[in-house]
């Protein structure tokens, strides 16, 4: 049996992020931006809507502004907002 390549170790790894994100932030997640190190970047604290997670774990976002940057997992910060934070405005 022969040990499994450290790029096909990194492809499994990458593999259970991207469905453990799909799971935690399903289509419809409402979030808010706490940081992004983007010239483009919304305001921090500006919300969105999750449309899902593609295969290399970027967070895909309909942003409250109109804007529609990708998050990149493991370098953008984001909080997942629960019913009453998302109605009342509080993070």
């Amino acid at each position: 049996m022969r040990k499994p390549t450290l790029n096909e170790m990194m492809e499994y790894t990458r593999q259970q992020t991207v469905e453990r994100l799909r799971k935690r932030l399903p289509p419809g997640t409402r979030i808010v931006l706490l940081e992004m190190d983007d010239a483009q970047a919304p305001p921090i604290g500006t919300k969105g809507t999750v449309r899902g997670v593609d295969d290399m774990a970027n967070i895909l976002v309909d942003w409250d502004n109109g804007g529609s940057l990708n998050l990149v997992y493991g370098v953008d910060r984001y909080s997942k907002l629960n019913a009453w934070e998302d109605e009342n405005g509080k993070v």
